[in-house]
């Protein structure tokens, strides 16, 4: 399931109580998907780590009470009233007794005696037995009490994160040419580092907070790779060479649209980030002259930067021209 079906599908599971297991490779983004949809119901959230607990952690520590009976005292990391998510990340990850501890908690809302308030979820997450990741069979019975989802990354949901969240254009430019490398993990080639959601957050990061490209570079390959920074590096020598973009919109009908692909998308993107109501008359014309596919590419983006532009006669004359690639 893409990011944005999952968001969908947790929304419904969360309003009925359903436990819920989220099932991906290193790095697609499992974690913020569960931030995103507590976020976006006003609900509470609380990150546990699994795999850094002991079953003592989740049990609590006993005491004698008042009538001579051992009690157990829970941790104060679960929640004692309100709505919200419990999070259970790397749950396969965490050892089988730790697992056992968490097993009570799914299936019957209970550890010990603490009881799971009425208005939380459980949610939990983990790497697949396929990613070579430090992982634990999760019991059958366990399994059998939750929904499973399998989460599969998605340029299009990660690009609309992506500058929902203001990162650089560059990165997000770069991956709309080389979509392929949004997640290129191969769990059999036991690489430090490789492309992925996560990865490219921190590049977009990085290249932001670092001028001279040749060291943002050479600190994006410890995060992606080499192959990728590599590639990249190519790609942020096109953008810096970019035509101006003042320049197109002052003249659409005559302005030079260049042939290199790679070059037309980035420039897609710059243009992109400049539509407005009163711009959006030279981007129409912008677009018309492009390739199909990079004309809308330019109309998706700019749409994207601002949504008031698809009511103007511009856009709309140009929707009825290209009705046969939207549809």
């Amino acid at each position: 399931m893409t990011p944005s079906h999952i968001v969908s599908a947790l929304q419904k599971l969360i309003s009925i109580s359903q436990p819920t297991f989220l099932w991906g490779a290193p790095g697609v983004g499992k974690s913020q998907i569960v931030q995103q949809v507590a976020q976006k119901l006003h609900l509470e959230l609380i990150d546990v780590r699994a795999v850094l607990l002991d079953p003592v952690d989740l049990r609590g520590l006993p005491h004698i009470g008042q009538d001579g009976d051992t009690v157990w005292c829970p941790p104060s990391f679960l929640p004692r009233s309100g709505k919200g998510i419990l999070f259970l990340d790397e749950l396969n990850a965490a050892p089988p007794l730790v697992q056992a501890a968490c097993y009570q908690l799914i299936l019957d809302r209970k550890l010990g005696e603490y009881a799971l308030p009425d208005g939380w979820t459980i949610v939990a997450a983990g790497n697949r037995d396929s990613d070579r990741s430090s992982t634990h069979r999760m019991p059958s019975a366990l399994a059998n009490r939750l929904v499973h989802l399998d989460f599969e990354p998605n340029l299009e949901d990660w690009t609309t994160w992506a500058r929902s969240n203001g990162l650089d254009s560059r990165i997000i430019s770069f991956l709309q040419l080389r979509p392929k490398l949004l997640h290129d993990f191969d769990p059999q080639k036991k690489e430090r580092a490789f492309p992925s959601p996560r990865s490219w957050e921190f590049s977009a990061r990085i290249l932001s907070a670092t001028p001279d490209r040749s060291e943002a570079v050479q600190i994006i390959a410890g995060t992606v790779g080499k192959g990728a920074a590599t590639e990249l590096s190519g790609y942020l020598r096109i953008w810096e060479e970019l035509p101006n973009v003042d320049e197109m919109l002052a003249n659409p009908e005559q302005a030079s649209i260049p042939t290199d692909p790679a070059v037309v998308c980035a420039l897609c993107e710059s243009l992109a980030r400049r539509a407005s109501r009163e711009t959006m008359p030279e981007l129409a014309t912008l677009a018309k002259r492009m390739p199909t596919e990079f004309g809308v590419l330019l109309m998706r983006d700019a749409a994207f930067t601002d949504p008031s532009i698809v009511q103007t006669e511009a856009f709309e004359g140009w929707a009825v021209s290209n009705h046969q690639v939207l549809m």
